[in-house]
């Protein structure tokens, strides 16, 4: 019933940049956050950045400063400009999106498949 496609994950150099793109395709009536989660090897998932419907944002400290979240609401798409790489970058990136079915009668969080950015020292 819904999809979240991302793209734009890869292998980089630090320093360097990056951009990640998030999708939402389906029966979709109303989506509220839209964010981005990573994961490394070992560790748990942890929030990197979120975007509200309104705009409001939401970054880990980790990223503040060079890593940017923006969304389209009417392409139901959110992105993930990343500048200034670290290897610490290196993990899983997964989209996430609090959204609501027309089917629904109150929104659901739905996942992406996960892209895999890897940045090198």
């Amino acid at each position: 019933q819904v999809q979240l496609v991302e793209s734009g994950g890869g292998l980089v150099q630090a320093g360097g940049s990056l951009r990640l793109s998030c999708a939402a395709s389906g029966s979709i009536f109303s989506i509220n956050a839209m964010g981005w989660y990573r994961q490394a090897p070992g560790k748990q998932r942890e929030l990197v950045a979120a975007i509200t419907s309104s705009g409001s944002t939401n970054y880990a400290d980790s990223v503040k400063g060079r890593f940017t979240i923006s969304r389209d609401n009417a392409k139901n798409t959110v992105h993930l400009q990343m500048n200034s790489l670290k290897p610490e970058d290196t993990a899983v990136y997964y989209c996430n999106a609090d959204l609501r079915l027309w089917i629904a009668t109150r929104p659901s969080a739905y996942w992406g498949q996960g892209t895999q950015v890897t940045v090198s020292s």
